[in-house]
């Protein structure tokens, strides 16, 4: 029996595409590879829900693509419609995503400026004291709908090899 083989991708579920799309696009640089509608007999039947119609928008980031050729999904469901759960990362069912990066200080000033929320304490980010990350930095940003994305800044010796 065969195991999984690789990441498809991940998916989020968002209040608004409009807005989701433009904070991982125009705040951290991702890149929107395609965007569709999904209204039909296909859909409902995969996600459970009679007469579902969802708004889909695929992102890569860099060179991070996986074999679907994107690596976030962002879906909106215009029906049915849905709740908001409360994505607190210490509650089950929350989700958060990890991107590595160069000069987090930079970035953390850029997220910042454009009035985005951290959950990290302090007034920048957090010097990583212990583990395989010792001597990186990180922080708990939140995107529009509240998902957590980690930015990590891995040590000098991460760059070493890239």
């Amino acid at each position: 029996m065969a195991g999984a083989e690789g990441i498809w991708h991940f998916s989020y579920t968002v209040s608004n595409l409009e807005r989701t799309v433009a904070f991982y696009r125009d705040l951290l640089g991702f890149e929107v590879v395609h965007e569709q509608e999904q209204a039909n007999a296909y859909t409902d039947r995969l996600v459970g829900y009679e007469g579902a119609h969802l708004r889909v928008a695929m992102l890569k980031v860099g060179d991070q693509v996986g074999v679907s050729g994107h690596v976030l999904e962002l879906v909106q469901y215009v029906a049915p419609k849905g709740e908001r759960m409360n994505g607190e990362p210490k509650n089950t069912l929350a989700a958060h995503m990890a991107l590595y990066v160069r000069d987090l200080p930079s970035i953390y000033s850029k997220l910042r400026e454009a009035g985005v929320t951290f959950r990290s304490f302090g007034d920048g980010p957090v010097a990583i004291e212990a583990g395989r990350n010792k001597g990186g930095y990180t922080c708990y940003a939140l995107d529009p709908d509240g998902f957590v994305v980690e930015i990590v800044q891995p040590p000098a010796s991460f760059w070493q090899d890239r």
